[in-house]
């Protein structure tokens, strides 16, 4: 946590990175930590009313900056890989990505406060761009896959799971729950759930998807480096098989 808080001034590694990649997933704890925070200060040190905490521009405004860090630290990461790895265009466009969705939670953030047409016309823009930036990198950069190419139609030459299904499944769940902020900015109407239930729902959704991302990132990232011979795929034993 250290290094990601102090993400220009650390050499990147995978662990760091890869946490931090976590963090962009767990935005609706943080923000909730933060009303939590202040609710405990208003009711328990009775400092100021509780509906400070609920209704004050400056803690709407605190919850969406804590929101914008988790996409602050990766973009300094990918700033840092760039300047220490070759000065490699693909970091520079992976910092794009996290800025792209800093833009889109701005516009959610303005709109929330002056819920106008023009403003949710620019929400929706800014987040359907970040979403299929996202998306696209996902697929294509993080997970290897979408190769026109391979032999497992787009998929990928080399994969670890038997059945092609499963990333099929998983890359079709990917894009769904991307697509989560329409309902956090639309708010459609659910019926006889409510707003936060829905809320909560879709954060535990996208820990989901994120765990679905993890598997798939690691595996892409072991298979680059069997390929580049910096790993092996199995470790031979010294015998040969019995039958």
């Amino acid at each position: 946590m250290r290094n990601i808080i102090f993400s220009p001034f650390y050499k990147v590694l995978m662990v760091d990175f890869f946490m931090a990649d976590q963090l962009t997933s767990q935005i609706p704890l943080l923000r909730y930590l933060e009303f939590t925070s202040c609710y405990f200060i208003a009711v328990g040190f009775k400092i100021h009313p509780y509906d400070t905490c609920t209704n004050s521009k400056s803690y709407k405004l605190l919850a969406y900056i804590i929101s914008f860090l988790p996409y602050y630290y990766r973009a300094m990461q990918c700033a840092r890989r760039y300047m220490e790895e070759g000065y490699d265009p693909n970091h520079l466009a992976n910092a794009g990505k996290y800025i792209s969705a800093m833009l889109a939670a701005a516009a959610r953030w303005k709109y929330a406060l002056d819920p106008t047409p023009m403003w949710l016309a620019i929400v929706v823009i800014t987040s359907t761009l970040a979403t299929f930036y996202q998306l696209y990198w996902d697929f294509v950069k993080d997970w290897g896959l979408l190769n026109l190419h391979s032999k497992n139609l787009f998929l990928r030459d080399e994969l670890v799971l038997r059945h092609k299904c499963i990333y099929y499944f998983s890359l079709a769940l990917n894009f769904v729950l991307r697509l989560a902020w329409v309902e956090t900015v639309l708010r459609l109407n659910m019926g006889f759930l409510e707003n936060r239930l829905v809320d909560f729902t879709l954060a535990s959704l996208e820990i989901i998807r994120r765990g679905h991302w993890n598997f798939y990132r690691l595996e892409n990232e072991h298979l680059n480096n069997v390929g580049k011979f910096r790993a092996v795929k199995v470790v031979p034993l010294p015998f040969r098989d019995m039958e």
